[in-house]
């Protein structure tokens, strides 16, 4: 089994700052890239960033130069770093990482595993 556990949502001011985790956990052989994903109230599950294994990233317009994604490959650990923080980015925050399992019965594919998301509050 795989689990991705996710921390560090909570309530910031306009303007505050928040930094997300999630690590993944279990038999795990390589994970290829990873990324957070957020969904509003009401709305659908939009990409925020993304970082491949080699720690090149990608950005939603709507966070570039306020947000940084990073990932440490030895703790199978990525993180958002979130600055400058507005009302439009509370969400529910997912974690998402795309792996290989050490388990014969997947043939060695990879496959996209989600975290449990994390909610993140923007309000003064």
């Amino acid at each position: 089994q795989v689990q991705l556990v996710e921390s560090g949502g909570g309530l910031v001011q306009p303007g505050g700052s928040l930094r997300l985790s999630c690590a993944a956990a279990g038999s795990i052989i390589s994970i290829n890239h990873m990324g957070w994903y957020r969904q509003a109230p009401g709305k659908q599950r939009d990409l925020v960033a993304t970082i491949t294994r080699s720690d090149i990233p990608n950005y939603a317009d709507s966070v570039k130069g306020r947000f940084t994604i990073s990932r440490d490959n030895a703790k199978n650990t990525v993180y958002l770093q979130m600055n400058s923080l507005k009302p439009e980015d509370t969400a529910v925050y997912y974690c998402k990482a795309n792996l290989i399992r050490n388990d014969p019965s997947t043939y060695y594919r990879s496959k996209d595993y989600w975290g449990q998301g994390t909610q993140v509050t923007v309000s003064s």
